[in-house]
């Protein structure tokens, strides 16, 4: 029995000494091993590399492929019908889980949904199933605390987003479902009373004398500063497809300092104040394809901050390519500016059709910029575009653009907007008021503009309207001009 103990505790004595032997092959074994386990936990989290040829340099886009990642529904996790603190409390808890896992599907099942904000992490995909509506809290309360977010190129603390996404990597909003805003207190913010005003002055003033970001509270005192739909907020690898959107407080989708963002065969339906489409804002590498836009606003409002904030920032907004898509109503088809400060460059909007029978929409191309912005416009590409009657013309610039601002807030620097190599081509419209209007500034006017093969139906004042521009270059335009008479002259 001591003879069997003995040969027991040799053998572990001999065993322990080996091990400490081999100790730092063990640790790199037991680290490899661990590394393997949480490459398999991670569902299988892909990373796609998506092709998008452009007539400039465009960067692969990369986005996130949940296909093989394991799918968290609500409904299992407690979420019940219009129930707001069930719903908000399982989608929490769906989107921890899939964050955890490295990788995870939050599934909304058919039905209709009541939650307030919803608040997305790195690897994780929100996935609407078909039939299936969320619908989003009107009630402020449910959107705070306050986080960092933006008022019109202009960094804040302001209430949540709907749907916000803060410096994420790898985030997704899929399916075939529908993401609904009630309206009932947002719409009475859409006006403008004296109190929003003062709030605007301040974080003007604030921006301007680049107070910290957190001293620049904007939820109180009356400010009503609508929060934006969907802001993906300096986050990176983002897919926003399939699903349709009703009603927004603000602007609809806001890639804001974001990079690789895919938004396709989305729908988009609003007519609130300021109901923009898609503001791609200091955002790189963006593809908007197959996309249905009915705003009140502008369609997609390419911008890139506001003044100092965006100096400070100092990121351009370019490689942008928007293509396939449909405008049922809109201001403008492909607005610039007029948050334009980080400057804006290599922009292709093309193959892209506005219902015959609008009554909205005023140019197909608008530029727009003051002497307070700065930055710089260049590269800017349209192509293969039709639409009906418009009120306004094919491309408008205007380098005077100030709204209310012009006497609501002093001018703390003047720097201008250099515009440059704008290329339009293929459009066919029906009646308008002008081919091209363009006003540059006299210190610095427009350079390099070409409009080739534009077919339009009546113009009914001035076809060119050109004031501070060097080379502009006009080949195959083709209009029928009405000539007024001197009765029309007098009515």
């Amino acid at each position: 029995m001591r003879s069997r103990m003995g040969k027991i505790n040799c053998r572990y004595y001999i065993s322990a000494s080996s091990f400490m032997k081999q100790l730092p092959v063990c640790l790199i074994l037991v680290t490899m091993l661990l590394f393997c386990a949480t490459t398999l936990l991670a569902g299988s989290l892909k990373i796609e590399s998506v092709t998008v040829e452009a007539p400039f340099e465009m960067p692969a886009i990369s986005i996130p492929d949940f296909s093989g990642c394991p799918r968290f529904s609500i409904k299992e996790l407690g979420a019940k019908f219009d129930n707001k603190e069930s719903t908000s409390r399982a989608i929490n808890e769906a989107v921890g889980k899939a964050h955890e896992a490295g990788g995870g599907v939050v599934v909304i099942p058919a039905g209709e949904w009541t939650c307030a904000q919803i608040h997305l992490k790195s690897n994780v995909n929100l996935h609407l199933d078909e039939g299936a509506v969320l619908r989003f809290s009107e009630n402020p309360e449910d959107y705070l605390p306050a986080v960092k977010s933006t008022w019109e190129g202009m960094e804040c603390y302001n209430y949540s987003p709907l749907i916000y996404a803060y410096e994420c990597r790898n985030v997704a909003i899929t399916g075939k479902g529908m993401l609904y805003a009630k309206l009932d207190v947002w719409k009475e913010w859409y006006a403008r009373p004296d109190s929003h005003m003062e709030a605007l002055k301040r974080l003007y003033n604030m921006a301007a004398k680049d107070v910290p970001l957190e001293n620049r509270q904007m939820v109180g005192d009356q400010a009503h500063m609508r929060p934006q739909f969907i802001q993906f907020n300096r986050c990176e690898n983002v897919l926003l497809e399939g699903v349709s959107i009703e009603n927004s407080p603000f602007w609809v989708i806001h890639p804001f300092l974001s990079k690789n963002v895919i938004i396709r065969d989305v729908k988009v339906k609003a007519h609130g104040h300021n109901n923009d489409g898609v503001d791609p804002e200091m955002s790189q590498n963006v593809l908007i394809e197959n996309c249905v836009f009915d705003q009140g606003d502008d369609a997609i409002a390419v911008k890139s901050g506001r003044n100092q904030d965006a100096w400070r920032l100092n990121t351009p907004t370019k490689n942008i390519v928007i293509r396939n898509c449909f405008v049922k109503e809109g201001h403008q088809l492909l607005a610039v500016g007029s948050e334009l400060s980080g400057g804006i460059e290599n922009i292709l909007i093309e193959n892209c059709h506005l219902d015959q029978h609008i009554s909205s929409v005023r140019h197909l191309l608008f530029i727009k910029t003051n002497e307070r912005r700065g930055g710089y416009v260049k590269n800017i590409f349209m192509r293969n575009i039709s639409a009906g009657n418009i009120s306004q013309g094919v491309l408008g610039i205007e380098t005077d653009v100030l709204y209310q601002w012009k006497n609501l807030v002093p001018t703390y620097e003047v720097r201008l907007t250099p515009i440059q190599s704008i290329f339009i081509e293929d459009i066919s419209v029906g009646n308008l008021k002008f081919i091209a209007k363009i006003n540059g500034c006299t210190d610095l006017p427009v350079k390099n503009v070409a409009l080739k093969n534009v077919k339009a139906g009546d113009v009914s004042a001035e076809p060119w309207k050109l004031h501070n521009i060097e080379s502009m270059k006009k080949d195959g335009i083709v209009f029928k001009k009405i000539e007024k008479t001197k009765d029309d002259n007098r009515r």
